[in-house]
């Protein structure tokens, strides 16, 4: 009831799922940077996740991963996992006795795969999805998610849907490897509501190139402290920080054309 991406693009992994299944975000992505990346679903196993990211440090491939988390498990016939390792190698298992539609498709630098689906169509836009994109490892993982529903999808409808991509100290303050991990647990259209909150989490947390920040100075300069003061703040800084948007402020001799978007929409 569940079909998912894992991929590895550059120096980021991420995972996105969609299922008729409550909150499927908090059992099927698993992601670690230059370690790789895992989706278990099915009958899902949930040791899968810490068990074959453990393998991957040691250095596996993640064709040795899959093959050593079915060989361990019992319940394997109705088990699906798909792995990608450090260096975008990619493995998928389908257990003979997972519903129909139920199968896998793998790539340079993907595993696509699925059950209870309407087809092999899902499964397919995945992957020829992936294929053809380009861009944030984010955005490609939710269009992939958007064009299998649109091909098919999960034969018993929607419930929720997930997006998480890691990468080394890219996340929150630079402190932090999570990238992105966005959660839709009950929704009608999850997939649609996981591009809403991508939308409000790059738009807080995203990063303008800073070639194409706007010089703090003359009448913009004026325009921003003027906006600042109706607001009740004396510096960018402090307004940013209580509108959730510090990290796309730094210094005050430019401002990121995001932040100058936010301010005009409060202050207008």
């Amino acid at each position: 009831m569940t079909y998912s991406l894992v991929a590895r693009d550059g120096a980021q992994w991420g995972v996105a799922v969609q299922s008729k299944f409550l909150a499927v975000g908090s059992v099927v992505p698993w992601a670690e940077p230059h370690v790789g990346a895992i989706a278990t679903q099915a009958w899902a196993n949930p040791r899968y996740g810490p068990d074959g990211l453990a393998l991957l440090r040691q250095g596996l491939t993640a064709a040795e991963v899959v093959e050593r988390l079915v060989a361990g498990d019992a319940g394997r016939a109705e088990r699906q996992v798909g792995v990608v390792d450090a260096h975008g190698g990619a493995a998928s298992h389908t257990g003979a006795g997972c519903m129909d539609w139920a199968g896998h498709r793998t790539g340079e630098g993907y595993a696509a795969q699925g059950n209870i689906l309407v087809g092999r169509e899902t499964v397919d836009a995945l992957a020829e999805t992936f294929e053809s994109s380009s861009g944030p490892l984010a955005e490609r993982l939710i269009a992939c998610l958007a064009a299998a529903q649109a091909a098919g999808g999960d034969r018993r409808g929607q419930q929720s849907a997930s997006l998480l991509v890691v990468e080394r100290d890219a996340g929150y303050a630079k402190l932090s490897d999570v990238v992105v991990d966005l959660r839709v647990d009950d929704h009608p259209r999850p997939i649609e509501e996981l591009q809403r909150l991508y939308v409000l989490h790059d738009r807080l947390f995203g990063a303008t190139p800073r070639g194409q920040w706007l010089p703090l100075e003359g009448m913009l300069a004026d325009e921003v402290r003027d906006r600042l003061a109706r607001l009740g703040y004396e510096s960018l800084d402090a307004w940013a920080g209580v509108a959730n948007l510090e990290e796309r402020v730094d210094g005050n001799d430019a401002i990121d054309p995001v932040v100058l978007t936010a301010l005009r929409e409060e202050a207008p």
